[in-house]
């Protein structure tokens, strides 16, 4: 009999972990509001389940994959109404104090809740291209150490509660910067008059490559932001706003980020939400007054 997984939210990150675990054996029960979601998954078997208690009633092993804290408290509560001792692996990128809510609301009921978010892009979610960034109860993580392997390249466990969370905040603001610096390259490449193309051809091959040029330059070369997305760019904007209080909670001074985050935030002023971050090269393109053709 195939070993059972309960996914909660199967949007970009999470179908995709669902169409990996389901290649590598495991049987997928899963819960999403959106039927669309739910649509393009058909071809997995999977297993439908009307809620998140309904999940925690099926399983021993949960992931979540959810897009805001208001999602994750009212699934954590509802997990918790299931009054099962399961294991709950949250990869949302959260403040700290959010997800210790959710372990306190857990934990009288026997569940144990991990704090294990996730790096990467969609695109590399799809190929199990991820590093988790886990931490909280080790003989717990060591329950779902098996099912990341299927879907991640690199599984971390970084110590307690929390520690996940701060290594991702580091992931993440190290991405909002190399979103602008590899917009700000694109734009002063194309108005000294090189091809874009050029520009990440050379670059991808040179020392001052990095994974978001080699995964958003081809956004900014084509210059479409809405096809086939990364990410969307109002996500990255709340994990800028969770990294920005884990800083000055720490009194952590973050001047590149803080200017990387204000370029985002004029990308969302103009409307490009559901754009995805690499967008940023359009602000940029117009600061410097290039245009597309």
């Amino acid at each position: 009999m195939a070993e059972q997984i309960g996914i909660i939210g199967l949007g970009i990150m999470g179908g995709s972990f669902a169409r990996n675990l389901a290649k590598a054996g495991f049987e997928v029960v899963g819960c999403e509001i959106d039927e669309s979601r739910v649509a393009a998954l058909a071809d997995i078997g999977m297993v439908r389940a009307a809620s998140p208690t309904e999940v925690a009633n099926k399983v021993d092993r949960i992931i979540t994959s959810l897009p805001n804290a208001t999602a994750f408290a009212q699934v954590i509560s509802e997990i918790a109404a299931a009054n099962r001792p399961v294991v709950v692996a949250d990869t949302c990128t959260l403040n700290v104090s959010e997800k210790e809510e959710g372990r306190t609301a857990l934990k009288s009921t026997g569940a144990i809740l991990l704090d294990c978010p996730v790096g990467g892009t969609g695109a590399q979610a799809a190929k199990a291209d991820l590093v988790v960034f886990g931490s909280g109860d080790a003989a717990a993580f060591a329950r779902v150490r098996p099912v990341f392997e299927k879907m991640a390249r690199v599984v971390y466990h970084l110590g307690d509660f929390g520690a996940g969370s701060a290594m991702k905040f580091i992931h993440n603001l190290l991405v909002t910067i190399h979103d602008c610096s590899t917009a700000e390259a694109f734009a002063m490449g194309r108005r000294a008059g090189i091809d874009a193309q050029t520009i990440y051809d050379v670059i991808s091959a040179s020392v001052a490559n990095s994974r978001i040029f080699e995964v958003r330059g081809p956004f900014m070369v084509s210059g479409d932001y809405d096809t086939n997305k990364t990410a969307k760019l109002e996500l990255l904007m709340k994990d800028i706003a969770c990294i920005a209080e884990h800083a000055r909670a720490i009194d952590c001074p973050t001047p590149l980020f803080s200017l990387a985050s204000e370029i985002h935030r004029s990308a969302m002023a103009q409307g490009h939400a559901a754009s995805d971050p690499a967008v940023v090269c359009k602000i940029m393109e117009q600061s410097a007054g290039v245009e597309r053709d």
